[in-house]
This record gives C-alpha cells, sequence and structure tokens, in this order.
C-alpha cells in the first residue's frame, strides 16, 4: 500500500521532510503491499502476453510497473501451472517468456472479461490517501506566492487581495468580465502558486472495476524525484493539473465513463483535476444548463466529496479536492439564483486595463516574444485604432497584436519592430475579427 512517507530509512525520510513531500509512494515488498490479488495479477501478465507475444521478465515488469521480484513470482506461478513456458534466456539471470496453448485460452478469457493492459493499478483507498495528504487546502497560500506566480503578467495589487482568499477558501470562484482579459490564464497561474509537484496513480480499482486516471491532455509528467529512496512504480509524478473544459461539457464527462468493449473505465474530469484546478470556461454556454451543472455539484462542493457510479453498480467514494473556478463573460447573478452563488461565495470581476497598464502589457509581450518594445508605436494604436472608434482595451491584445505583427515582418522579410506603420498593416483585420466576434457573442448563436 502507498502511504504518506513513515517508512524509508532515516535519510530518504530526511530527504522527503526537507523537499517539502507530504505523500510518497513506496516500493510494493509484497503481492499485500500491491492491495491485489494473485489472481488479477495472473491475469493481467497473461494479458500482456498474448498482446506482446515473447517478452523477457524484466520488460513485463516495466509494461506493468511491477517490481521484478513480483513479476517473477507471477510468472512462475503461471509457468507452475503450464501456462506461461520459457522461449529463451535473456540477461541479468531473466528469461523470454512466452503463452502456452492452454495459456492463451485462458488469456483470451481474461481479456473478454476486461482487456486492459498496462500499469497496475493502485486500491481506491491508496488513491484518496494521496489525494488527502496532497490537496491544495493543506498549504495556504500566502500574498507573496500569489503574486510570484504572476509575476510575469499584469496584475493589480487589489485583485490580488481578492484571488488571494478565495484561493485559501477552497470553495470555488467565479471569474466574470470581458472575453480577452486573462481569466483562462489567471487558474493556470493559481495552479502553479501551489508549489511542488504531486503524485497520481496511472490507474485505480475498486469492486475489480479498472479506472484510468492519468491522462496525458491534463497531466504533464515531472522530472524524476532527487531523492533517492525507490517509489511505487504504479505512481507517477506530475505537476498539478489545470483541467479546462468550456462549451463542450456535458453531465457524461463527469460521471465513470466505461467502454462496453473493453470493460475499462475512466475518471470523470473532476478526478483528473484533484489536488489542481478545474476551470469551467466560459460558463454558461455549455450544453447543459447552469443549474444542472451546479445541481450536480451542491453535495460536492459542500462535502468536499463526490459519489461516482461504477458500471457494475457500486457506489464509489472519491474526494472532491480541487480549486473550481467558473469563467463566465455574464454576470454571476444572470446565470445562477442566490442558492447557489452562496455556496460559491467568491465573484470577482476582470475589468479592462487602463492606458498605463496597457503599455506595461506590450512590454511583457515584447519581451516574450523576442521584440523591442517601443511606447510610441503603442501610443500611435491608442491614438488611430482605439480612441477614435471608443475600442475596449483588452488584456490579450498586446501579445495578438504583436504576434501578428511579427508574422506580417517575417513573411516581407522585415526587421520585427514595434512600429506604427506595421500596426497599421495588420490593424484592419485583426480588429475586424474582433469586432465581428464580439457582436456574434452578444447576439448570440443565430447572429
Amino acid at each position: 500500500m502507498s502511504t504518506i512517507a513513515a517508512s524509508p530509512p532515516d535519510t530518504s525520510l530526511l530527504s522527503l521532510l526537507l523537499s517539502g513531500e507530504r505523500f510518497w509512494p513506496t516500493e510494493p515488498q509484497s503481492t499485500h503491499d500491491l492491495g491485489l490479488s494473485e489472481v488479477f495479477l495472473d491475469s493481467l501478465v497473461a494479458k500482456l502476453l498474448l498482446s506482446r507475444g515473447s517478452v523477457s521478465g524484466r520488460t513485463i515488469a516495466t509494461e506493468l510497473c511491477l517490481p521484478f521480484k513480483i513479476t517473477e513470482a507471477t510468472l512462475e506461478r503461471l509457468r507452475s501451472r503450464r501456462l506461461v513456458t520459457h522461449v529463451g534466456s535473456s540477461s541479468f539471470n531473466d528469461y523470454v517468456y512466452g503463452l502456452s496453448d492452454e495459456g492463451r485460452s485462458h488469456a483470451r478469457t481474461f481479456a473478454g472479461g476486461c482487456s486492459y493492459v498496462g500499469p497496475a493499478p493502485v486500491p481506491l483507498v491508496d488513491y484518496v490517501i494521496s489525494v488527502e495528504a496532497q490537496a491544495t487546502g493543506e498549504e495556504p497560500i500566502r500574498r507573496g506566492e500569489l503574486s510570484d506566480s504572476f509575476q510575469d503578467i499584469s496584475i493589480a495589487g487589489d485583485l490580488l487581495d481578492l484571488l488571494g482568499p478565495a484561493v485559501n477558501s477552497g470553495s470555488g470562484m467565479f471569474l466574470y468580465g470581458a472575453p480577452g482579459n486573462g481569466k483562462s490564464t489567471l487558474a493556470d497561474r493559481i495552479t502553479s502558486c501551489f508549489g511542488h509537484e504531486i503524485w497520481l496513480p496511472y490507474a485505480i480499482i475498486d469492486g475489480g472495476q479498472i479506472i484510468t486516471l492519468f491522462d496525458p491532455a491534463y497531466h504533464r509528467a515531472a522530472e524524476s524525484p532527487s531523492v533517492t529512496h525507490d517509489w511505487d512504480a504504479r505512481w507517477v509524478r506530475v505537476a498539478r493539473p489545470t483541467v479546462v473544459v468550456g462549451g463542450e461539457l456535458t453531465m457524461d464527462n463527469l460521471e465513470i465513463r466505461h467502454d462496453p468493449v473493453s470493460h475499462v473505465s475512466e475518471a470523470p474530469l473532476q478526478m483528473k483535476s484533484n489536488c489542481g484546478c478545474l476551470l469551467i470556461d466560459d460558463f454558461g454556454r455549455q450544453r447543459i444548463s447552469p443549474e444542472e451543472l451546479l445541481n450536480r455539484w451542491i453535495v460536492p462542493l459542500e462535502n468536499r466529496r463526490d459519489y461516482l457510479t461504477l458500471p457494475n453498480g457500486k457506489k464509489m467514494q472519491v474526494p472532491f479536492q480541487q480549486l473550481i473556478i467558473f469563467s463566465t463573460n455574464l454576470a454571476p447573478s444572470d446565470l445562477v439564483d442566490e442558492a447557489f452563488l452562496r455556496r460559491i461565495p467568491y465573484r470577482i470581476e476582470l475589468t479592462d486595463p487602463n492606458e498605463e497598464e496597457f503599455h506595461y502589457l506590450f512590454q511583457i509581450a515584447a519581451d516574450s516574444i523576442g521584440c523591442y518594445y517601443d511606447p510610441d508605436g503603442v501610443d500611435h494604436l491608442l491614438n488611430m485604432h482605439y480612441r477614435p472608434f471608443n475600442r475596449p482595451l483588452r488584456r490579450c491584445h498586446a501579445r495578438d497584436l504583436l504576434l501578428q505583427v511579427k508574422h506580417y515582418c517575417t513573411y516581407n522579410e522585415l526587421p520585427f519592430e514595434m512600429l506604427a506603420e506595421h500596426f497599421d498593416r495588420i490593424a484592419g483585420g485583426f480588429f475586424t475579427e474582433i469586432e465581428t466576434r464580439d457582436h456574434r457573442r452578444s447576439c448570440g448563436p443565430d447572429a
């Protein structure tokens, strides 16, 4: 079983404590430590051999993320039943293994029940322990930490004063305001301020049902830990996740998704975002109504527990430990009633930048994209393309305009500079696109 770091030798434990580790998946020494039955291990190894053919014992151990001595014991058990045979020798006192005719028959039966082949799953209880130990709320952030996370973007001090308590509350928040003012960027930076990476299992098992959890779309594998103590390879170290979902969100995304062909299930989005942040972008424009979504989450938001239904009908209780951010271009009061607002008490408006901040945004964007910052070019933009048309300033405009200037200069083999004539060249197409999109937003989908 994976545990909170309490069992490594003294030197390793000291390294863990100094590195700020709150959870450490210790390397299993026996089948009992895995929390998996011998029958399950037999089926997992047999299915791997069925799909791969002849494979060495160490390769099997690596692909199933199991210690070699446990894999070797499983192979010998299958060999004693004449389901597996030695095909040849391998290096380091290892053998190449293959299935016998009877073994292939057994493996097909195993695959018919569940075709999952991959890292061995961890028991649900181990996953619950890991989330409780690594949850963001266990380490409240301070103003300095939040400021560091936003050091390369523009954010006002009064906004920090609003964001900090909202993040520490763990109760979720609304970020609202005009499009293009950085709501998605804020959510990603908020996650980064929680600090060190977390441990996440590739898959979990409960009641014989395998649920895949690690998702490369949302989980970015981190570097291996610097300490020398071994860990359970069924776990992967990842950066704290920021799961972003927009108008494509449906109720199906919030439940365990079962594949009736492979008989393998996939964790819902809220599980994939545990110990991180879940951003519901463009809230109010999903295929489901805001009331339907929030009704689904009333109990989890209050109790920090979610209840999911396994394919066999069994209810599974899992942690609901992430910061939920609802990002919307509309006022929260226009989307949900007072009862829902009470459960998400923090509502923070992101306003348009003023002209001074607009200059600063161009300075940041110029440094990032690789261009010398020229305040005269920004003044020309304001005088010729904003003030005469009463156009609102948006925080994304500096980056987007400079990128278009860069592409224009590259195409025409010109030096990349913030010149007035370059802005004039790209302004017509840029603002026509922005204003058309804003018009469609205000008029609805039929505009």
